[in-house]
């Protein structure tokens, strides 16, 4: 799974398939409102935002559960950020109690 996000606004996604075409991604997006489909790389590597910025890659992401389970806790939340607060936090405490 990786995910990319504006930097300056709303707009985050997780995708988890490449079709063969190499552009077509499958995933969980959020533009305001969370929901599994399709979106195009290259729209994406399109955007361009100010002072020079793009959609970026968050590297040091880690997709810790299926994009099923991502996709209800983005819903239940409010959006990706926000379930992203929740999972991680919940993964913690798993780790903790190892």
């Amino acid at each position: 799974m990786v995910k990319f996000f504006n930097p300056l606004g709303p707009g985050v996604w997780l995708a988890t398939e490449l079709n063969a075409d190499g552009d077509t991604l499958f995933g969980l997006a959020d533009l305001g409102e969370p929901e599994l489909g399709s979106f195009s790389l290259a729209e994406m590597a399109a955007v361009r935002l100010p002072f020079g910025l793009g959609i970026e890659r968050d590297l040091l992401f880690e997709g810790m559960v299926l994009i099923s389970v991502w996709a209800d806790a983005a819903r239940r939340a409010g959006g990706i950020r926000q379930a992203e607060r929740v999972l991680y936090a919940a993964h913690r405490v798993r780790l903790q109690d190892g």
